[in-house]
């Protein structure tokens, strides 16, 4: 026997169809809302792009209805095929346009104003038992299912261009900074992986979402669940969420699938800041260790001589706009009473705006990185022998020099050559042994002046010993294949 929940008579349901706007509500309202209000409240113009997942819930929810006998095998026959034919229309005017130009208030309310239009009477029925609150967030929900794993391709293509570049230019060797002051020899390859590790545990840490997301709150309705009996697990699995969200009113009040993208985005942005910091300073004309591209930089309208890491710095400047609205969605939901309130609606605006704007960004960074340029003369040129006194204060070690007064007399003997107007390479040996006689023999000591010598001292694991990069490399390239065939299972 069919069990139809059925709230209004066809034909006042037909007059508000055939209305120039379509609400979902308003039954007991005898005024329209005013214009201001619309204004702020209308979201069509940001969640049209839910259309895809907003079908694809109803085809589900249709679907279940129809399992569950609640909806006639005629009825799920004409809604499934109205919303093929739904799903077509918009697909075709926002191709055209890049818009919809219809009346009501969301996407919600377009879809099944359409509907009506292809499927008839059938469509009055699609909306049993659920609420847009639960469909709402199981749209957020699908498209983000959908859309995240753009962003891991994305920021693997990154690490990948940085895999590449490390691996063909492991001889340039060149100086290691801290507090933007020269430290010690590094290999270039050895900065390059610096940055694809940070921005591998962003994909790690992206993935580690996945489980909280693919819970699929539809069947929850407004906030006290379904009154029908349906099946919720196998709603969930016929829309490919994993599990089911285990409370109603948790689930169409909660936005901590969000909170959480909207952090990992800040830090992934952060990471991607610090790389176009570092390579801006080296851009500059003072360092000069790379050019950007021309499809990569921008010039200026004064100064015809100029070339601009514009790339960089955008990037560098919407990492602090990443933070901004991460603490600002923060900021919407602290206050929030249970369950759902039109507060709520700002998180899809955020997170097409996060979405959009990282993807270019990583984009950017990876076309940045794959066409520049690096100068090898000027790498080798911004290298000095006073990045070699830790390299003096570990030969006397070696010596069993303890390290504390290795450290001293190495400091001794710089203090010594800046009084003569000399470096540490040109200070004399007579000098050398006066400090300390375990600094050995006048060719041992020259052999510490040697810049291959240096960074090859560095053979643990994570050092910048060519041993060392080539293993951080194997590792990466290991985990990159595996990424890569996972995602073609």
């Amino acid at each position: 026997m069919i069990k139809i929940s059925f709230l209004y008579s066809n034909t006042a349901l037909v007059n508000v169809m055939s209305s120039s706007k379509f609400q979902l509500w308003g039954g007991c309202f005898e005024e329209e809302p005013s214009s201001v209000l619309r204004r702020l409240n209308d979201s069509l113009p940001v969640d049209f792009r839910l259309f895809r997942e907003d079908i694809q819930g109803s085809r589900a929810w249709a679907e279940e209805l129809f399992q569950s006998h609640h909806l006639s095998a005629n009825d799920n026959l004409a809604i499934q095929k109205g919303l093929d034919s739904v799903e077509k229309e918009i697909e075709q005017e926002l191709t055209e346009n890049g818009k919809l130009k219809d009346a009501e208030e969301d996407i919600h309310s377009v879809i099944e104003c359409r509907l009506f239009k292809h499927s008839g009477d059938a469509a009055f029925r699609l909306h049993t038992a659920r609420s847009r609150n639960d469909q709402s967030a199981t749209d957020t929900r699908l498209w983000m299912l959908a859309s995240l794993p753009k962003l891991t391709s994305a920021i693997v293509e990154l690490i990948t261009v940085l895999a590449t570049r490390a691996e063909n230019e492991i001889d340039i060797i060149s100086a290691g900074y801290t507090h933007l002051q020269r430290a010690q020899p590094v290999r270039w390859s050895h900065f390059l992986l610096s940055h694809a590790w940070a921005l591998r545990d962003d994909v790690t840490r992206l993935e580690e979402q996945r489980s909280r997301l693919s819970r699929c709150p539809l069947g929850s309705g407004a906030l006290a669940g379904c009154a029908l009996t349906i099946d919720r697990k196998r709603l969930a699995l016929n829309l490919g969420f994993d599990d089911i969200t285990p409370n109603s009113m948790f689930a169409v009040g909660s936005r901590d699938h969000l909170v959480e993208f909207f952090n990992w985005a800040s830090l992934c942005a952060l990471h991607l800041s610090r790389l176009a910091e570092d390579l801006i300073i080296y851009s500059s004309q003072e360092y000069g260790i790379v050019r950007f591209s021309d499809q990569f930089s921008t010039g200026s309208s004064l100064m015809p001589q100029k070339r601009n890491p514009d790339g960089q710095e955008l990037i560098r400047g919407a990492a602090g706009l990443f933070l901004g609205e991460a603490f600002g969605f923060s900021c919407v939901l602290k206050g929030l009473p249970s369950t759902y309130n039109k507060d709520l609606q700002s998180d899809k605006e955020l997170l097409f705006r996060t979405y959009d704007r990282l993807l270019d960004c990583l984009k950017i960074s990876a076309g940045s990185i794959r066409t520049m340029k690096v100068n090898i003369d000027r790498a080798l040129n911004s290298l000095e022998p006073g990045m070699l006194a830790t390299d003096l204060a570990h030969m006397l070690v070696r010596r069993g020099v303890p390290f504390r007064k290795a450290h001293h007399l190495v400091g001794t003997a710089l203090l010594r050559a800046t009084n003569l107007g000399l470096d540490l390479r040109n200070l004399p040996y007579s000098e050398y042994i006066a400090i300390c006689p375990e600094f050995g023999t006048e060719e041992e000591l020259k052999a510490v002046f040697s810049w291959e010598a240096s960074v090859e001292q560095y053979t643990s694991s994570g050092g910048t010993a060519r041993k060392a990069v080539i293993n951080q490399l194997e590792i990466l390239h290991i985990w990159l294949q595996k990424y890569n065939k996972e995602c073609t299972v």
